[in-house]
């Protein structure tokens, strides 16, 4: 068995945080649990439906695909080749079944069995993919291993670090917010936007929240850096905004991905950039400081703002089917991030100061 921190710990830690991910998204919005008097299991023995959308067939397929890929891995050399790739497909079958039986007690899901034949065979998929791929992907002389040794501070630290910039990137396929505005609590306490919508007033919180927003995700990234990294922290947010153009065209206007690049944002992105730039040649703890800093002051300036009338969402398509699965995970997301990476920073201070002394 490889130890816990060795070439498989990043596997097994992808694998369990793509299966809460997972989870939630079929479970979303996790309210009103009521028995509903019938046997649960016996929507595994219901008919094919008379009405099924490809979209959601193939939805279904693709979103298991990468928990079968990474739980090839991350089962290290258990099993055997072909022990491996069966417990990884059962496990992700395991997982919908799970999942699948739980919506019996939500009135706002409907289990099915072609849900569960559909992310079972996603599972398999991905499993066969493991096999041949997940080797030379997360094992050690495997590029992604490798790039992680070479780059990222080792141990558990470092795979959470990974896992955390994965659910930014996640964050920010939610198309009705501004980017960078992560953090918002109003809707789930229950707090109205306490500033009325003005134009220049608007304007220059956004631009002061995208660009502090930005700065601490570069900073972020760069302290669970071992060295340099301002190339890796560059891809980072192109690869970010890269999402938040493809989810802006596909779920709020079609065909125009750039809605989302308000003058705010421009400003805010450009001043951020600068900021950046000038803060990846401070010492490591500064820039530690300077990662919380900016993401105290994008929280509560992304609770602050004003909602923005030309940032509306097409409540009908996010509301249902996998649109509401994914339409949920992202929201949760989005709000729970920035206190997650403060927790972050605040375990790496306690745990590996002496990685951020270095100069």
């Amino acid at each position: 068995m490889a130890p816990l921190n060795g070439p498989h710990s990043l596997a097994r830690t992808l694998a369990a945080a793509y299966a809460l991910l997972v989870a939630y998204a079929c479970l979303h919005p996790l309210a009103g649990w009521q028995a509903s008097g019938l046997p649960v299991f016996d929507f595994l023995f219901e008919p094919w439906p008379k009405y099924v959308r490809v979209e959601d067939l193939v939805v279904n397929v693709l979103g298991f695909v990468p928990l079968g890929f990474v739980a090839v891995p991350a089962l290290g050399e258990r099993f055997g080749t072909l022990g491996r790739l069966l417990v990884a497909a059962l496990l992700g079958a395991a997982l919908s079944l799970s999942v699948e039986t739980a919506q019996n007690f939500l009135p706002s899901r409907v289990s099915s069995n072609v849900d569960l034949g559909c992310n079972a065979l996603g599972s398999l998929i991905g499993a066969i993919l493991g096999t041949f791929w997940g080797k030379a992907t997360f094992d050690r002389g495997g590029w992604l291993q490798c790039w992680r040794a070479q780059r990222v501070i080792p141990g558990r630290t470092g795979d959470a670090g990974l896992v955390l910039v994965g659910l930014w990137l996640l964050s920010l396929a939610l198309p009705e917010t501004i980017v960078f505005a992560n953090g918002d609590l109003r809707d789930f306490i229950g707090v109205p936007t306490p500033l009325p919508f003005a134009p220049e007033r608007f304007i220059r919180i956004e631009a002061a929240m995208v660009a502090s927003g930005l700065v601490a995700v570069g900073l972020l990234m760069r302290c669970m850096l071992k060295s340099g990294g301002a190339a890796s922290i560059a891809l980072l947010i192109v690869l970010g905004l890269a999402i938040k153009a493809i989810a802006t065209s596909a779920f709020l206007v079609p065909g125009s991905p750039a809605v989302w690049l308000t003058p705010g944002t421009r400003y805010g992105l450009l001043g951020g950039t600068f900021m950046l730039v000038f803060a990846l040649g401070l010492p490591r703890i500064q820039q530690h400081a300077l990662a919380g800093i900016g993401l105290l002051i994008a929280t509560t300036l992304a609770n602050l703002i004003p909602d923005n009338p030309y940032l509306l969402a097409d409540q009908r398509l996010l509301g249902h089917g996998n649109f509401l699965n994914f339409h949920g995970l992202t929201q949760l997301t989005a709000t729970l991030w920035p206190f997650l990476a403060l927790g972050y920073l605040s375990g790496l201070g306690l745990w590996r100061g002496e990685h951020l002394r270095e100069l």
